[in-house]
């Protein structure tokens, strides 16, 4: 029973990570905007937050300098497909090629680095309950932070103005346009949020998850959650369990490796992406439930001259 809970807490560790980067992206396609450089912005902010916490020693640093690093590269992004109307495409794939180099790159100094030991985070009395307590109650504040998030983005995007205009950019900006909302304006800072989440998420994996850097350390969790706002039709607490779901698929592997479980550890690895693909594939069956999800203008340029 005691591996269980193990497998539990590991889950919901490893699915704080897409959690954050999912919800980002979220953030982006509900304005209309296609956002493929998440894991590039991950890697950097990765390396950022890790740098950060060596030179100061602080987490927070750390959590800051990643945040910085993932609005930075989002806010270039958003430069470029927004105001340049670059292909978001195009753009996106550019920038995860730049940051998974450039993240290489700058981390060569720091691969035998190591930050100072993690305090134990444990929630006082309930951390205690046996078997309960080792699951739900000895994570890191982001994870319980990454939920009550998920509850206030739910909250903003359907019970506020601000939500209801940001999802009506990513419906109809020339309707927006036309009522005298700066589209442009309102879709760059949703990039520029969603790539803080991920930058967020990043400095999360090389200060908490895994607690050192290596080049590649991000290791498609990007891509992984691009996926889940498909998978999610674009809504943040099925993002938020989907996040759950492929965070236990990962967990898994290892799972069955410390239980003896006689199969080749590459086949195992393999389990979160082979998870994305089927999931993808069965959702793809009923294009319609996807259309009538899907921000209608997601991936579409917007010209106000137009």
């Amino acid at each position: 029973m005691e591996s269980y809970a193990l497998l539990i807490a590991a889950t919901l560790n490893a699915g704080t990570v897409l959690a954050l980067a999912s919800l980002g992206m979220l953030i982006n396609e509900k304005a209309g905007i296609v956002n493929l450089g998440a894991e590039g912005m991950m890697l950097c902010a990765a390396i950022a937050g890790f740098a950060a916490v060596v030179v100061t020693g602080s987490d927070l640093a750390g959590f800051v300098a990643g945040i910085g690093a993932g609005a930075l590269l989002a806010l270039i992004f958003g430069a470029l497909v927004i105001w340049l109307n670059t292909n978001q495409y195009a753009t996106g794939l550019a920038v995860s090629l730049f940051g998974a180099g450039f993240s290489a790159f700058a981390g060569i100094k720091y691969v035998q680095e190591k930050i100072p030991e993690r305090p134990s985070f444990a929630i006082p009395g309930l951390a205690d309950i046996p078997l309960i307590g080792p699951a739900l109650f000895r994570h890191h504040p982001l994870v319980y932070l990454t939920m009550l998030f998920a509850l206030a983005l739910i909250w903003f995007l359907y019970r506020t103005r601000s939500g209801l205009v940001l999802r009506s950019v990513g419906e109809s900006p020339e309707s927006a346009h036309a009522l005298g909302y700066p589209v442009r304006r309102i879709r760059l800072m949703a990039v520029v949020a969603g790539g803080a989440l991920c930058g967020l998420s990043g400095a999360y994996i090389s200060i908490v998850y895994t607690p050192l850097w290596v080049e590649g350390m991000v290791a498609g969790k990007g891509w992984i959650a691009l996926a889940l706002t498909t998978f999610a039709t674009w809504r943040p607490a099925r993002v938020l369990l989907g996040a759950y779901l492929f965070g236990g698929v990962t967990m898994l592997q290892f799972h069955l490796q410390g239980n003896g479980v006689d199969v080749p550890s590459q086949f195992l690895a393999m389990l979160p992406y082979v998870a994305t693909i089927v999931v993808l594939a069965l959702i793809s069956r009923n294009p319609q439930w996807i259309r009538i999800n899907m921000p209608a203008s997601i991936g579409k340029p917007f010209y106000p001259g137009a």
